[in-house]
């Protein structure tokens, strides 16, 4: 009955949490505690730990039935016995309870807790104990199918505590070799369950000295009543573990109970660790829970147990959707319900596999993201999607969803309290292309109050993009409205047009990259005249620049040193030029550097620039441009972005740079 499962797990950060209450009553609760010695911390579990390791004993799980009177049938239970299981001892006992949603076999299928509690015990690190997983339904059709929420199947969890008491701890007490006093009783439980084991195990502790729940439910009832007397429950209880996903919408159920037993200066572990409503959190809280039974307590280690900072909505959701969420070491986290789903995957970066949990929600949190803007795909049983929780942008060739890791020196690229442009949208007719073509124009702040005339640029996107690219993705206003506040740059105007054009005269291309692109004619005949009409722009090479990312860096290099007479400022960021081997760089563009003088006197600013962790090929094709450039005596700005791939943060950085250096004589 043994299965592979291994999802990745996140580390929760461990701060203090009303350590204040707790330490002043540490040494007189000590006693009662009966603490032979200090226990160490638990840490939250790390990477494999629910993964089959070689080598590591394994216990035992096997199906109970037993007579219940309180049903009027048998009930099924699972029990897993652990490694080295003697009859001949005495073991302390753990009732693990499942969710509404579950039964006797949820934790099994979805949790595999004998592979944790394997992989403890060969590390040493647990008391040998018997783990009863009972059907906390307690009817006689106690299968979790039709309507879960059906009051009758909601009330048969009630039931249940009668069920435990008098039928299943009997037949456990009396089938097998358990120590039968409340210090070796123990219960726990996910959900529904976590609410059960709050409401039977503080309700009967004279049955139970260690309680657990993992994210407790709304069954769970108010903190005055599971803890009507403070002082009885802090003499009877030796553990009581509360945790729950930062995320999770059912948090504030745990909280409840923790704000109350705090206040009545109860000790308990309240763990709260970055998740959501699934069995990564609930699987670490066994780890956690069961390291930590039927061995002596320090209380002075509780408040180290503390909340974790929660993830935050991406800045790029649709506004008001609580998912995907980042959390603090740039992971992101994604929770989506989608119950008739067979297979999800995240592609962000990579593939992140999905889990399903019994509310029919999907989950993952990734690795960290690098900074700055990422293009990602939701992938439905093979096919990829957008993510309806987030905001779509035009990339890869088609409407993507999109994810922006927040930079801690990004904030050149952030809306501030400052004067700000305009981003227009202008239509033209093409009569190269036989067809409405539309650009984006951004115009700086104070640009309709006056008749100032302005210097302009032509900024163009990268291959699988389009005009909306730099005003979405690249956040090109916020840029500019920051540098000319500052007065780093130039109030200028910035035009972003399709760097897609075709004649329909001649043969179609493969509707990308340069094959067939008739995009520079169509920029130099068509829409810089366009513009120059439509907008107060100086008219003359002094006063316009073109640059562009990736493709858009080669097509500007294309355009600009074809058309010289044109442009006085040229940038490429991630592209500007392949250079076969041995090439005379001097030759290219009809011999334009061969008089790297008279070049260097005509151009004004020449600008590429790289990410340092781009693809092999892209990294030292412009590096080897830039060694060329060097070699032919052509001055130019080189710029390395550090720690960015072929990506939007590469590209936002180079433009701060660029348009920072354009424009000023």
């Amino acid at each position: 009955m043994k299965t592979s499962y291994k999802p990745k797990l996140t580390r929760a950060r461990l701060t203090s949490v009303a350590a204040g209450k707790y330490l002043l009553f540490t040494t007189a609760l000590m006693l009662s505690f009966s603490v032979a010695h200090s226990q160490s911390m638990v840490s939250p579990a790390s990477a494999g730990f629910d993964a089959m390791q070689s080598g590591a004993p394994h216990g035992k799980i096997d199906t109970i039935t037993y007579a219940s009177a309180t049903v009027g049938t048998n009930r099924r239970a699972l029990v897993y016995t652990p490694p080295a299981y003697n009859k001949s001892k005495k073991y302390p006992v753990l009732y693990l309870l499942h969710g509404i949603g579950g039964d006797e076999k949820e934790w099994y299928n979805g949790g595999q807790p004998q592979i944790i509690l394997d992989n403890l015990y060969a590390q040493g690190k647990l008391v040998p104990m018997i783990v009863v997983m009972p059907n906390g339904r307690a009817m006689k059709d106690d299968r979790a199918t039709g309507n879960i929420m059906a009051p009758d199947k909601v009330a048969a969890f009630a039931t249940f505590e009668k069920d435990l008491l008098t039928d299943l701890i009997p037949y456990v007490d009396g089938h097998f070799p358990v120590l039968k006093d409340r210090e070796h009783r123990a219960i726990a439980g996910l959900s529904m369950g976590g609410g059960q084991s709050l409401n039977f195990g503080l309700g009967n502790l004279d049955k139970f000295a260690w309680v657990g729940a993992f994210s407790a439910a709304p069954n769970t009832k108010a903190p005055e009543v599971l803890v009507p007397d403070a002082d009885k429950t802090r003499k009877q209880l030796k553990l009581l573990f509360i945790s729950c996903g930062a995320s999770d919408n059912l948090l504030s159920f745990s909280k409840r109970t923790h704000d109350y037993l705090a206040a009545k200066e109860v000790p308990h572990i309240y763990f709260i660790e970055p998740g959501v409503h699934d069995f990564k959190v609930w699987k670490n809280g066994l780890y956690m829970f069961s390291q930590m039974l039927f061995k002596p307590v320090d209380i002075s280690t509780f408040p180290m147990y503390g909340a974790t900072p929660s993830g935050v909505p991406a800045s790029t959701n649709i506004p008001g959707v609580k998912y995907p969420q980042l959390l603090p070491d740039n992971r992101v986290m994604f929770r989506i319900k989608a119950p008739q789903a067979k297979e999800m995957v995240i592609d962000l970066t990579k593939k992140f596999p999905m889990q399903k949990d019994t509310g029919g929600f999907w989950t993952v949190t990734t690795d960290p993201i690098p900074l700055g803007f990422h293009y990602y795909s939701l992938i439905i049983d093979g096919m990829p999607v957008v993510d309806p929780a987030s905001q779509t942008f035009y990339g890869m060739g088609r409407m993507a969803s999109g994810i922006d890791i927040p930079d801690p020196d990004g904030n050149f690229y952030e809306l501030k309290n400052v004067p700000h442009g305009q981003v227009r949208l202008v239509n033209y007719y093409s009569d190269l292309t036989k067809a409405w073509r539309k650009a984006y124009v951004y115009t700086p702040a104070g640009y309709d109050e006056g008749s100032k005339r302005y210097p302009v640029m032509y900024l163009q996107h990268g291959s699988g993009e389009d005009e909306t690219g730099w005003a979405t993705q690249g956040k090109m206003n916020y840029i500019m409205d920051n540098l000319i506040a500052e007065k780093k740059a130039t109030p200028m105007i910035v035009v972003m047009d399709r760097g897609y054009a075709t004649d329909p005269s001649k043969p179609a291309g493969n509707g990308a990259g340069m094959a067939g692109n008739i995009f520079p004619e169509v920029l130099v005949k068509e829409i810089i005249p366009f513009m120059d009409r439509s907008f107060r722009t100086i008219a003359d090479r002094g006063h316009r620049a073109m640059a562009g990312l990736s493709m858009g860096g080669f097509q500007t290099f294309q355009t600009t040193m074809t058309n010289p007479d044109l442009f006085a400022y040229v940038g490429g960021f991630s592209g500007a030029s392949f250079l076969q081997p041995d090439t005379d760089i001097t030759k290219l563009y009809n011999g334009i550097w061969a008089d790297a003088k008279s070049f260097n006197n005509k151009m004004k600013v020449v600008y590429i620039s790289i990410g340092t962790t781009e693809p092999e090929r892209m990294y030292n094709g412009v590096k080897g441009f830039h060694t060329a450039l060097e070699k032919a005596g052509i001055k130019h700005v080189y710029y390395e972005s550090p720690g960015t791939a072929h990506e939007w943060q590469t590209w936002r950085r180079s433009l701060n740079q660029f348009a920072a250096l354009i424009f000023k004589d």
